[in-house]
């Protein structure tokens, strides 16, 4: 080989410095409790929609991704005390991110969970640049988070990997919390020949906690096989007869998985019967026994039109998933990344983002099982279509050059 040219050796200094950088994804960051003025919403400009949580004393709690769906990415954490009728600014911020750091810490996805003891969970992942082929799901616990003055675990990493979506509880005790490690194919350059002992684990994977919470392992996972796949956010649900039923996201729609020893062997990865598109959906377990789906579609066998990422439907289930009789629209237009949590009086809350990259809006919809089956906004108190937060930091000039990228894509990917 010749003497490498002064671009080769940039490129070979530049290489060297994102190496560097990369223990640091290893090392834990406080919660910042103290967010405002600098995480305000005017000095925000992106907004996606994370994940919501009901705490036993009824406050609710909101956390969406701002920065950008990349390595920018950071967590910003909401609250609502009267039902999310109106809502806090910014309360608390997870925010890894090192100025003047090229391809420092981000973090991407985040889950919000109430556990049974009434403990507030933060999960994040965190990794260096969009994806380092390692990642790692974080959490932070709050002991008590009605309280006005909120205190914060000292973060500690679980495994590896990024959980957009909440543990579920068996039967037995057992808390399985659903953990993506994603494919080779979205590690960032320089990292892509690295963490190679890795590949074997690269699916929808399953940590269980026999503890609560104080400590996880790998359960067992499922690769969805072939060209579909990309970033799972799969959910659980652990079925009347014991077994786990697990949905994900694919580009194709969504797929499904069975597992009868406990998230352990998985049976191979399938369609699902259900419809949907290319984006995140919400299935769980209500306080009453039944089925709640949210997912895009008004017809439980069909995604939306043109599979877009609009006709945001509840669906309810009496028979563990086998039908789905009821459904309540609750956004004709777009909304994508609904999240759902629900008060001990039955009340159902979601969250979705609209115009992530434009307008940055989080949006919200009251409603009850009742409202479900009737199809329709019926209930005291139900309502659909409340405002969260909104940023406003985006100018009108990169608003404007933001809509052009986006068209452009538009364009590109039509037939």
């Amino acid at each position: 080989m010749g003497t490498p040219t002064e671009s080769g050796e940039a490129k070979a200094r530049k290489d060297k410095q994102y190496l560097d950088l990369l223990p640091r994804a290893l090392q834990s960051v406080p919660m910042n409790t103290t967010p405002l003025p600098e995480y305000d919403y005017d000095r925000l400009d992106y907004l996606l929609s994370e994940g919501i949580a009901c705490t036993a004393g009824g406050r609710l709690w909101a956390c969406w991704v701002a920065g950008g769906d990349n390595d920018k990415a950071f967590v910003v954490l909401v609250s609502s005390d009267d039902r999310g009728q109106t809502w806090s600014k910014p309360r608390a911020v997870m925010d890894p991110r090192e100025a003047g750091s090229a391809l420092g810490r981000r973090s991407l996805v985040a889950s919000l969970w109430n556990d049974p003891k009434g403990r507030l969970w933060l999960f994040y992942d965190q990794a260096s640049g969009y994806f380092d082929g390692r990642a790692g799901v974080w959490a932070t616990v709050c002991e008590n988070p009605d309280a006005e003055r909120l205190v914060w675990s000292e973060p500690r990493r679980l495994w590896h990997g990024a959980a957009l979506n909440k543990p579920i509880v068996t039967k037995g005790g057992e808390w399985l919390l659903p953990v993506s490690l994603w494919s080779r194919d979205l590690i960032t350059h320089p990292y892509r020949d690295l963490f190679t002992e890795l590949d074997d684990v690269r699916r929808a994977n399953v940590l269980a906690s026999n503890d609560e919470g104080k400590s996880w392992e790998l359960r067992g996972g499922v690769l969805l096989e072939g060209k579909d796949r990309t970033v799972d956010e799969h959910m659980l649900v652990e079925r009347e007869d014991g077994s786990l039923w697990l949905t994900g996201r694919s580009k194709a729609g969504m797929w499904e998985s069975v597992s009868r020893d406990g998230g352990r062997t998985w049976s191979e990865g399938r369609p699902s019967a259900i419809g949907h598109g290319n984006s995140r959906h919400f299935i769980g377990r209500l306080r009453s026994g039944r089925l709640l789906l949210i997912k895009h579609g008004e017809n439980i066998d069909q995604g939306a039109p043109q599979n877009a990422r609009t006709w945001l439907t509840a669906f309810l289930s009496d028979d563990d998933g086998k039908t789905w009789p009821h459904k309540l629209v609750l956004v004709k237009g777009s909304a994508s990344y609904p999240d759902c949590a629900e008060a001990q009086d039955g009340t159902i809350f979601v969250c979705y983002d609209q115009s992530r990259w434009f307008d940055g809006e989080l949006h919200m919809a009251r409603f009850t099982e009742e409202d479900i089956m009737a199809g329709r906004f019926l209930s005291s108190g139900s309502q659909p279509d409340i405002l969260v937060g909104k940023v406003t930091g985006l100018t009108d000039e990169e608003c404007q050059r933001r809509k052009e990228v986006f068209e452009k894509k538009k364009r590109k990917k039509a037939p």
